[in-house]
């Protein structure tokens, strides 16, 4: 695991390592700690836009820095509602506040209960990462 990782107890977590919380009717998506250390400074995000409709694992964007670039998938099923358009100018805001202002993407889920099953709380994230 890489040292320092962040791994909120309130979120959500998936293999690809996304993380979710739930806020009222509507899903906030962005990339873990674990996930912005591993790819270092990031240059650029690209997400699908606000109105798109994803399926649960389905690929809806894109993470690059100087050292990869990485899919983001969504987690759950639903539709795309906005999309943090301050990552197009800002995109190390994921590197300084993954959690926080470098979220990625809200979504208006369509199954949010069976979608949640497979993923992982903050222990359960923190054994995958430290198997890896």
């Amino acid at each position: 695991m890489s040292e320092g990782s962040n791994i909120p107890e309130n979120l959500h977590y998936s293999k690809e390592h996304e993380w979710m919380k739930v806020e009222g009717d509507l899903v906030i998506i962005g990339i873990t700690d674990f996930a912005q250390h591993s790819l270092h400074e990031i240059t650029y995000v690209e997400v699908k836009d606000a109105g798109t409709n994803l399926e649960a694992d389905e690929e809806c964007g894109l993470v690059e820095s100087m050292k990869a670039s990485s899919d983001i998938f969504s987690p759950i099923a639903g539709e795309i509602t906005e999309v943090n358009s301050e990552l197009e100018d800002a995109p190390e805001i994921v590197n300084e506040d993954p959690y926080g202002k470098g979220w990625m993407f809200k979504i208006k889920p369509t199954n949010l209960e069976a979608d949640l099953k497979p993923l992982m709380d903050a222990a359960g994230y923190k054994s995958f990462i430290e198997s890896l």
